[in-house]
């Protein structure tokens, strides 16, 4: 198969979908790879590299006139016109980003296959979760960053001083990014609270973590831990669904002023209802005296670890679509649950739900008479 490697070009977005170990893996197969001159550099992979491992460097254009086209984001706008009914897997976010992402795939019959929608036998999302555990530490660490007086912060540092622990830090979610973002902001010294869904998982965090305040997520239990919250971190997830808007505007203004929300939820369109998406070039914004970091792409600061994070977990995916081609990848029912459009129908409900376009939903079972 012939297997296409743009270079993303989000807004400081230096990850790249295949490392050259895996395109020496796919090249002894059989499989051609173009990569797109310089689609590794930020992340630490030069030309040669790829070159070496067997891979042909391209320009953007060719590289997305292939069969197959592995990216790390979803395609930007000016991306819309290499859409040419090719499969397409990378991180598409469907439900929250600009629905003209969808009516462009929708529109060109292209076949999206979504990571972050793809589910083991036991039904978990293996190629989200390393990015999810990136972000979650990445959310302490920024947040602890924007605390500083001198960042517009309230003046608090997170972390131990003499024995005692300074900065409270809320957690809304009980994931993947929540697990991160909890035991990230424990280990710095900071004292931490967990909103979750499951008891279980407070068991877990304190088991794991330490001595973590762990609560069933409500309004009311939320609400009464704002007034000395210094830093909230949003990391909410429904399966390929738009985030809910757990925490109100009326709660981030209960926030003291210079406390700092990070709403690790904002690529499928936020946990927080005064979020709006930002960039690693404009990463924050003010509103009801509250420092907001909602960038989308937040792993996106960490491109080497980011990118041999999820290159190990997508490869053998990208592999079984090489090698057995779409067909063969839906033959697993979790695997063909990352297919979010194929025909130019919709075939993620939660996705079309949250795009308010249900009319143009169809099971992938109609389409491919499975």
């Amino acid at each position: 198969m012939m297997i296409g490697i743009p270079k993303e070009i989000k807004n400081q977005e230096g990850r790249v979908a295949v490392t050259p170990e895996a395109v020496r893996k796919l090249t002894a197969a059989g499989h051609l790879l173009k990569v797109e001159t310089d689609a590794g550099n930020a992340a630490g992979f030069s030309n040669a590299e790829y070159v070496d491992a067997g891979a042909v460097l391209c320009s953007a254009t060719q590289a997305w006139d292939s069969g197959l086209v592995v990216k790390v984001k979803e395609p930007e706008p000016s991306e819309y016109s290499f859409l040419q009914g090719q499969t397409v897997f990378t991180f598409f976010h469907l439900a929250g980003v600009d629905p003209g992402l969808t009516d462009a795939l929708l529109a060109t019959k292209t076949t999206a296959v979504a990571y972050e929608t793809l589910e083991d036998s036991q039904g978990r999302l293996p190629l989200l979760a390393p990015m999810s555990a990136i972000a979650g530490n990445m959310a302490v660490q920024v947040g602890a960053f924007y605390l500083a007086k001198t960042h517009g912060g309230k003046g608090v540092q997170l972390g131990e001083v003499l024995g005692v622990r300074h900065g409270r830090v809320l957690v809304v979610g009980d994931g993947v990014v929540g697990f991160h973002a909890a035991r990230t902001a424990y280990g710095l010294g900071a004292e931490v609270a967990v909103a979750g869904l499951l008891p279980e998982k407070g068991m877990l965090f304190k088991e794991k973590i330490g001595a973590v305040d762990f609560f069933i997520s409500s309004p009311e239990q939320i609400g009464l831990r704002l007034a000395d919250t210094d830093l909230l971190v949003g990391a909410v997830l429904r399966h390929g669904a738009k985030a809910d808007d757990v925490v109100t505007e009326a709660m981030i203004k209960a926030l003291q002023p210079g406390s700092v929300a990070v709403d690790v939820s904002i690529d499928q369109g936020g946990c927080i209802a005064t979020s709006r998406p930002t960039s690693h070039s404009h990463p924050v914004y003010v509103e009801h005296g509250v420092v907001h970091y909602c960038v989308t792409n937040m792993p996106g600061a960490y491109p080497r670890t980011a990118t041999l994070a999820l290159t190990a977990a997508t490869f053998p995916y990208v592999q079984k679509l090489a090698d057995g081609g779409l067909a063969g990848f839906m033959a697993e029912p979790g695997r063909a649950k990352a297919i979010n459009t194929y025909q130019g129908a919709l075939c993620s409900r939660p996705v079309a739900e949250g795009l308010g376009l249900t009319a143009r939903y169809r099971p992938l079972a109609e389409l491919t008479d499975r």
